[in-house]
């Protein structure tokens, strides 16, 4: 027996009618969200996906370059990717193929805390799990006042920035920082260093990715705002981390 659900990109999704026991993520954060709610689900991940740190399945590439072949070797019951990090048309293949994709949008951070229930709960069928329902706590409650602003880079030569709609910009609005990219429009612009330099920013936060920023590489682009190194993987994913991000980033200064 089956069901059929809708993901977050409104496609239907073919599942099985009893909880989904064989996942291949595609994305870092899903993985780390399912490994923290099913572990023994998890048969496949790509070699981006860092966390848990123990973390021990068949790798499947990268997110922008699947391994179809391996996927299917491995015989998912659900494959999950995200409409920003994996590409349209390898979601397609993997459909052609015969293997379920479900596809997460994810721009905010109830969105994220909504999309996570629909995927671990509605359509795999899994308990809430405990971190889930802490970070709803956490994260309750409306957007305050920017106590600051902040550039955030994410690449450099070329220097790009997080702008807006992002996951990222909502995140650090929602504990005080709004997000500048010295008057450039669009998610991801580029922009020159001098520039981001002198836009009038409080803060320059200088994640360690998708960029490795260090303190031997990044800092020194900026002679006139202050910069701050901190964990990328609070400020773009969504999942577990977000339990840790709201203490973290409460505390950033």
């Amino acid at each position: 027996m089956t069901r059929t659900l809708r993901d977050d990109l409104g496609h239907d999704v073919v599942l099985p009618d009893t909880p989904v026991c064989r996942v291949v993520s595609l994305v870092p954060s899903l993985t780390e969200a399912v490994a923290a709610t099913a572990p023994g689900a998890l048969v496949g991940a790509t070699d981006w996906c860092t966390h848990p740190a123990d973390l021990d399945v068949p790798r499947v590439r990268g997110t922008k370059n699947p391994d179809r072949a391996a996927i299917a070797v491995l015989q998912p019951d659900l494959v999950i990717a995200n409409k920003e990090e994996n590409r349209e048309l390898d979601v397609q293949r993997l459909r052609a193929d015969g293997i379920p994709v479900w596809v997460t949008e994810i721009e905010t951070v109830p969105q994220s805390l909504a999309s996570m229930r629909r995927l671990l709960l509605d359509a795999c069928g899994w308990d809430e799990p405990a971190w889930l329902a802490e970070a709803d706590r956490l994260w309750a409650g409306e957007v305050p006042a920017p106590r600051a602003t902040v550039v955030v880079p994410i690449w450099r030569d070329p220097w790009m920035v997080v702008g807006h709609p992002t996951f990222t910009a909502d995140l650090l609005a929602r504990v005080g920082f709004e997000v500048v990219t010295a008057g450039e429009p669009g998610r991801y612009p580029h922009v020159d260093v001098d520039r981001l330099d002198a836009a009038g920013a409080d803060l320059v936060l200088l994640p360690d990715e998708p960029y490795v920023f260090t303190a031997d590489d990044g800092p020194e682009a900026f002679s006139r705002t202050a910069t701050r190194l901190v964990n990328g993987r609070l400020i773009t994913w969504y999942g577990p981390s977000l339990v840790e991000a709201r203490s973290t980033l409460d505390g950033l200064s």
